[in-house]
Order: structure tokens, then C-alpha cells, then sequence
């Protein structure tokens, strides 16, 4: 038997025991329960009747198989991201590259490889970059100039990327110097004889400013060579992100961050009004929230000119963003606080986007380096596990953990840029193994409820008596 037919086998294989264990749940063991409980009972079982729980068509079938009337923009009700009236938590995963990867024919392989791998275990939003700026391999050369046959490889991600029914949340500047960033646009200004003092005027100077509304606006404004549509345009886009961890250490208030802010968001939106906008926070609590400072990682995370809350107050932003690095901000040797520190810091998070904000939170980047003292795959699968399960906690009350993206996965071959963070699924059975069935219970939960008051299942199907949420019970 082929590896393809086997995999149909397997798939079909879960989706039937998947329905028979449920049928012979739902008249005994579980009166009583919730139905969170018997969601989950019966997706365990699932998995310990399979050795791997395959995901690609069973999954895509849950998904209603997403024909192209169906592909449409995400949005945000209350707390949690729709998508035709139905919810939709994310299983996601950042790959940074692929733009410059699609730039080369003898290197665009591994963008379509990247896709299959994420598609084969159900991770539905992929966070990379829309912008290289001054670098090797650069789409903006110079401020406003750009290289067509690298921007032609974005053509091809955002293309890619549908063909897979992978949605992009696509970064539009880095903080840092990888990739050109704000000190790219500093050395622009001090070339056009600007007087420039520090790679935070990035955030103030009315040029720099003018600089990076006019990417903005060549990359939303862009029609796709591939697919006809421009940028604004696309349901494959998720989401405009304003810039990668932006932090303005001169201004450790927050005041001249918050205001780049709130500019920038109000610019995204007056030209494109319908894409969700985040700003790509690492998620540091600041000035305004003295109460919360607590659960920052060190005392320098307020000191970055971060806030929090008070950066995604402002007007435009969809939804917020926060990273998890407790090996970088914590210790560097792997232990338990690691654990400890990323479920506290998740639920912090959580529960202001539920009390302040109303809006859905991301955990946008999240790992653990290879190359961390005392570092173990099963420590890695075990911090997956604690992200996941904190997510699903609150996807079981209907919160506003919207979902979370891996940093970071990578094809084979690739392993010569792997910054220790990187997984390659066919070299991490177990890693697959908790992806798939972290992206089993989300595309349950997605696929068979509408949004009413609470969720109500609708579907017609061997599924639609799933009780997903206590009040359907």
C-alpha cells in the first residue's frame, strides 16, 4: 500500500472512531459533564486508538473543504475572529523567509514544502515577513524603490499560501537590524542629510514617518502578478502587523511609541478598512498598568517603552499580540519556571483582552531553543503542551485566546538557518503529533458552531450533536 492511500486509511480510520467513541460516550459516561469534557474525552480516545492522528483531509472535511465562495476576510466579533459568522481559533506558525526564499527560483520549493508540512498537521495562519529593507535581496531598495522580482515572491507566498488555505499575517517592519528595519530607515534619513540621533527617531521624524507610510501603502496597494487581486483585497491576508517588536527604549513613558501607534494603525485602516490590525507587541506591561508589572519576565520589560494595555487601546487596532520567550527573558538554562512563567504570563494576557480591551489575543511567537543548557525535545513538547492547553482553556468558555503561532517551522533542508528555534515536523514525530491534535480540537471547535448568543450547533452531519459549550448541554 502507498504512504498516500495509507494516509486516506489512517485519516478515515479517526474520523470513524472519532464518531463511534462519542456515540458510545454520549448515552453513558458522559451525563454529567460538560461539554468541554466530552469534547475532549472524545479526541483523546481518538489519538489513543491511532499511533498518528493524520490531519489532511479529515481536517479540510471539517472545514467544509473551504471553496473559494467560502475563503473570505477574517474578522473580529467581541473577543473572539470570525470567518463567515463562525469562529476561528488559530493554530499558527511563523516562517520569516519566505519572501526571499519565493525571490529565487532554486530556492521557492521550500515555500510550497513549508505550506504542505503546515497544511499536513492543520496549522491554518502563517505570521511572515512584507518587508527587506536595504538588504541583501531587499524589496525596498532605497524608500520607494523596489525590486519587482522579489515583491513577484510575495506574489507567490500570499498565492502559495491559498492553494494550502493558510491565511498570512504579513509584517510590515522589524525593530531589530534583520531585515533592513528601523535602522534601515534611519540610515536612509541620515543619507538624505536628515539629523538623526538615535534608530528610535524612527518612531517621530516626519520623514522616516513619510518612509514608512509609503511601503504601506505599495504593499496594500499591490496587485498580486499571480492571482489578479490586490493586497487589501485578499481574504489570505489575516492580518496587517505594523512592525515586529517594536520597543522605543528612549522613551521609556511610552508616549512616543503610543503615538507612532496610533498614527500608524488610523493609516492602515484609511487603506484598507477591512483587514484586522495588530501591532506586533512582545506584550510588556508598562506605565499605565502598575497593578500588572508584575507579570513581566524582569524589570527591564517596562523600561522598553512598551504598555500593553494602553498600545492596544488605540483606535484601529483589531487585536493584540504577545510573545513568550521565557528562555531569552527569564534564564537561559531550560526548568520548570519556564512553564510556570509562560501559563501565568498567557492568562495575564487573556484575561486584560476579556476586562480591558475586548478583543482577541495572540500568542504570536512562541519557543524554545535547541541550543538552550539543558534543553530536551521533550522539554520542547511539553512547553507546546502548556501553550496549548492554556489556549483551549480559554476557547472552552468562548474567551479571547485567539489562538498561537509557533516559532518557528521550518522544511527539510533548511537546518543551515536555524537559529535553534526552528522544527522540522518530519524529524519531530512527537512535536507533530501535539501540532495535529492541538489543531484536531480547534477545527472542531471552528467548524460546527455558529455564532448566536453562545455557540449552537447547526451542521448537519454525524458530528452536529457535539456539545462544544456548556450551555449547549
Amino acid at each position: 500500500m502507498d504512504t498516500h492511500k495509507r494516509n486516506l486509511m489512517s485519516q478515515s480510520i479517526l474520523m470513524v472512531t472519532i464518531f463511534m467513541i462519542f456515540i458510545n460516550h454520549s448515552s453513558s459516561t458522559f451525563h454529567g459533564s460538560s461539554g468541554v469534557e466530552k469534547l475532549d474525552t472524545v479526541v483523546e480516545e481518538a489519538e489513543d486508538h491511532l499511533a498518528y492522528p493524520s490531519t489532511i483531509d479529515w481536517i479540510e472535511e471539517l472545514n467544509d473543504g473551504m471553496e473559494d465562495d467560502e475563503w473570505q476576510l477574517v474578522q473580529k466579533k467581541g473577543n473572539q475572529f470570525v470567518v463567515n459568522d463562525q469562529p476561528f481559533y488559530v493554530n499558527g506558525f511563523n516562517t520569516y523567509w519566505l519572501m526571499v526564499f519565493a525571490a529565487d527560483k532554486s530556492t521557492r520549493g521550500k515555500v510550497t514544502d513549508t505550506f504542505k508540512q503546515a497544511f499536513s498537521v492543520g496549522l491554518t495562519v502563517c505570521r511572515t515577513w512584507a518587508f527587506n529593507d536595504g538588504q541583501w535581496r531587499a524589496l525596498q531598495k532605497s524608500p520607494s524603490v523596489y525590486d519587482e522580482e522579489v515583491f513577484k515572491g510575495l506574489d507567490f507566498v500570499i498565492s502559495e499560501a491559498r492553494k494550502y488555505k493558510i491565511r498570512l499575517i504579513l509584517s510590515l517592519t522589524n525593530n531589530w537590524d534583520a531585515y533592513g528595519g528601523k535602522s534601515q530607515y534611519v540610515k536612509w534619513g541620515k543619507a538624505a542629510g536628515l539629523n538623526l540621533t538615535s534608530d528610535d527617531d524612527f518612531f517621530s521624524h516626519p520623514t522616516l514617518k513619510s518612509y514608512y507610510k509609503a511601503h504601506v501603502k505599495t504593499v496594500l496597494n499591490r496587485v498580486n502578478t499571480l492571482t489578479n487581486i490586490t493586497y487589501k483585497d485578499d481574504p489570505t491576508v489575516f492580518a496587517w502587523e505594523l512592525m515586529n517588536e517594536p520597543r522605543c527604549t528612549s522613551d521609556p513613558s511610552g508616549d512616543k511609541l503610543q503615538d507612532w501607534i496610533q498614527e500608524m494603525a488610523v493609516y492602515v485602516k484609511s487603506l484598507d478598512p477591512k483587514h484586522l490590525v495588530e501591532i506586533g507587541l512582545e506584550g510588556f506591561y508598562g506605565p499605565s498598568a502598575p497593578g500588572r508589572v508584575q507579570f513581566n519576565p524582569n524589570t527591564y520589560a517596562q523600561q522598553v517603552g512598551t504598555d500593553f494595555i494602553r498600545n492596544h487601546q488605540v483606535l484601529g487596532v483589531d487585536f493584540a499580540s504577545v510573545h513568550i520567550y521565557a528562555d531569552s527573558w527569564i534564564s537561559q538554562s531550560i526548568s520548570d519556571l519556564h512553564l510556570q512563567f509562560t501559563k501565568s504570563w498567557m492568562e495575564a494576557h487573556i484575561e486584560d483582552a476579556e476586562k480591558y480591551l475586548g478583543m482577541p489575543v495572540v500568542f504570536s511567537e512562541f519557543g524554545v531553543s535547541s541550543k538552550d543548557p539543558g534543553y530536551n525535545s521533550s522539554f520542547r513538547d511539553t512547553l507546546l503542551s502548556t501553550v496549548y492547553k492554556t489556549i483551549l482553556n480559554s476557547t472552552k468558555k468562548g474567551g479571547s485566546g485567539g489562538g498561537s503561532f509557533l516559532w518557528q517551522l521550518f522544511p527539510e533542508g533548511t537546518d543551515y538557518m536555524d537559529d535553534g528555534y526552528a522544527i522540522i515536523l518530519s524529524k519531530s514525530p512527537s512535536t507533530s503529533n501535539i501540532i495535529a491534535l492541538h489543531s484536531t480540537r480547534l477545527a472542531l471547535f471552528n467548524s460546527r458552531c455558529s455564532w448566536k448568543s453562545h455557540w449552537g450547533c447547526r451542521k448537519k452531519n454525524p458530528l452536529e450533536t457535539f456539545p462544544l459549550y456548556y450551555d449547549d448541554l
